[in-house]
């Protein structure tokens, strides 16, 4: 069964901290690089962070030296930490593999259901 669940967010003043967790179908997770994604309101999902099964990382310059990603490999789960969090940082986010996972049952990019991070004083 394929399957992606974040979670993890929540409300968070300027400056705060938060950390995201996603759990990972091995269909998804497996030998495959995995990232983060975001979508503000109005604007286009982007992918904000990434990391390979070997553990080699890049991140959007937005969020590079606020942001950490990780990965379990035993436990097919990922993770994002996010650190010196900005009003900007709010957004939806979800987790899936580089490229997104495309369902062929669907017929469209599969994601969960994402996680609500909302930085506000």
């Amino acid at each position: 069964q394929v399957q992606l669940v974040e979670s993890g967010g929540g409300l968070v003043q300027p400056g705060g901290s938060l950390r995201l967790s996603c759990a990972a179908s091995g269909t998804i997770f497996s030998v495959n690089a995995m990232g983060w994604y975001r979508q503000a309101p109005g604007k286009q999902r982007d992918l904000v962070a990434s990391i390979t099964r070997g553990g080699t990382t890049v991140y959007a310059d937005s969020v590079k030296g606020r942001f950490t990603i990780s990965r379990d490999n035993g436990k097919n789960t990922v993770a994002l930490q996010m650190n010196d969090l900005k009003p900007e940082d709010t957004a939806v986010y979800y987790c899936n593999k580089i490229p997104p996972y495309y369902s062929t049952l669907l017929r469209r990019i599969y994601w969960g259901q994402g996680t609500q991070v909302t930085v506000s004083s």
